[in-house]
């Protein structure tokens, strides 16, 4: 045994770079609670899909343009222009929302996965870094839920 090791072992204390970095990460987890995490994620993707679907719509009515961008730009398979249009308008006001609010966190964020996947497969590809960050705060959402600062905590709805 070397010096250094038989002089841990005897005191007890561990030395070398092992117990500074665990030391790093217990103080990063005292900074940075899993909670500020979740409200982040949910804020950003869901400020994102919501902006999005606001630019669908004028008033109550879905723009002209979203229809055209969904028949003539957005390459979508197995489903009518019209219809994805009108659901992907809709999915993104409702997910947005309750995904801001944190009230069906898991269920909002697992919505617009969903709706990340397919904007990544058939509208843009390129875009995967983008979609990847997205995907992945929607991931720690869907797998950890809202957080402390969300409707489902405080309704009780999730742990």
């Amino acid at each position: 045994m070397t010096d250094t090791a038989s002089n841990a072992s005897r005191t007890g204390r561990e030395t070398g770079l092992r117990p500074r970095l665990r030391a790093l990460n217990a103080l990063a987890a005292r900074l940075l609670p899993l909670d500020l995490a979740q409200l982040a994620a949910r804020l950003a993707v869901g400020i994102v899909f919501w902006q999005s679907a606001r630019t669908k719509v004028e008033g109550f009515s879905i723009r002209e343009q979203t229809y055209f961008l969904f028949e003539n730009v957005y390459d979508l398979p197995l489903i009518p222009s019209d219809w994805a249009a009108v659901a992907a308008t809709l999915g993104e006001h409702t997910l947005s929302v309750l995904l801001i609010l944190g009230l069906a966190s898991r269920f909002a964020a697992a919505g617009l996965l969903v709706m990340v996947a397919v904007i990544q497969l058939f509208v843009f590809p390129e875009a995967w870094v983008l979609h990847g960050t997205w995907a992945a705060c929607l991931l720690l959402v869907l797998s950890r839920g809202g957080g402390v600062v969300s409707l489902d905590r405080a309704l009780r709805i999730d742990r």
